[in-house]
């Protein structure tokens, strides 16, 4: 069973983001976070085999999330997923930690791709962020 906790500040992206990973995965818990701090009192407070974190949320930023969680977890598995699409944040995120990166303008079956790809252990940008880079 996949253990996914999804941080984004938007219920309906959460909500779409869990559909998926159910229609895909099929056997998924998802446990959800709306704000900065929640997502790391949520990721502190169970195990998770991967977050997906969005860059700009409430009362903390998906960043500073990222550098606690690779403090604190080194070993799990981020996927930084955001409107940002320009190589900055990207650069940016990978250097902090993350283990990939993906545009919410993406295909739903690429979320599928990159969560496979970094729980492989492997790194995901996508193909449109990886041709800007």
């Amino acid at each position: 069973m996949l253990r996914v906790l999804i941080a984004d500040d938007h219920a309906i992206v959460r909500k779409g983001l869990k559909e998926i990973l159910g229609e895909e995965v099929g056997s998924v818990v998802v446990g959800e976070a709306s704000s900065g701090p929640e997502a790391l009192n949520k990721a502190r407070a169970e195990q998770w085999d991967v977050v997906v974190l969005d860059i700009t949320m409430p009362g903390q930023s998906g960043l500073d999330v990222l550098e606690k969680l690779k403090q604190e977890q080194p070993g799990l598995p981020v996927l930084m997923l955001s409107m940002h699409s320009s190589s900055q944040y990207v650069t940016r995120s990978l250097k902090a930690g993350a283990s990939g990166y993906l545009s919410k303008e993406s295909a739903p079956s690429e979320l599928i791709n990159a969560i496979r790809a970094i729980l492989a252990g492997g790194t995901y940008t996508g193909r449109s962020l990886s041709e800007a880079l």
